[in-house]
């Protein structure tokens, strides 16, 4: 069967730099209902659009494909005694930006911590990169009705890229203040 909108794509992938160095290999294939549901990058449905199972490509995406331009304006300092004793580099916290906009909760991950302030940084950890994709098209089969209605897979095995993102439930949420 072939990748077209409305099938359920199982894909085994590698997520490298521009320079080859592996940021990520799948432990377990990527399961996603294919047809510009946001499930995926669009690059990466783009790539596998109409081909079958046994298909290997690589394609290189950049960040405006990706994760987006590096955006400065999205580290902010905050005081230490915001956060709880043990918070630790590396955590992610969800947090409203303070630049004007319409107050949208962001994740923001610590990347320093000092005596009294706690660096955060509200992008992507692979924002500004060009990644490069090594794709193995494992798996195509029709999509349910109930998948297509959801916009997503059903199913223990498969995680998508979406809505319900990783972080689990460290770091309470905590309201921004704007910094001088």
């Amino acid at each position: 069967m072939q990748t077209a909108k409305d099938t359920v794509v199982t894909v085994n992938y590698k997520l490298s730099d521009a320079q080859g160095n592996l940021i990520e290999e799948s432990s377990e294939p990527m399961v996603y209902l294919h047809g510009g549901y946001e499930n995926t990058l669009p690059a990466i449905e783009r790539a596998l659009d109409g081909q079958q199972p046994g298909y290997k490509t690589r394609i290189q995406v950049e960040p405006e494909e990706a994760f987006g331009e590096y955006d400065a304006d999205l580290v902010k300092v905050e005081p230490r005694n915001r956060f709880p004793a043990d918070t630790q580099v590396g955590m992610q916290f969800e947090g409203v930006p303070d630049n004007g906009s319409d107050g949208e909760a962001m994740i923001f991950t610590v990347t320093d911590i000092a005596d009294d302030k706690v660096v955060l940084d509200g992008n992507h950890p692979l924002a500004g990169m060009a990644l490069r994709f090594d794709l193995d098209l494992v798996d195509v089969r029709a999509a349910t009705p109930e998948e297509v209605a959801h916009g997503h897979v059903h199913g223990a095995h498969g995680h998508h890229h979406g809505d319900d993102d990783d972080f689990g439930d460290e770091g309470d949420q905590f309201r921004t203040v704007p910094l001088q």
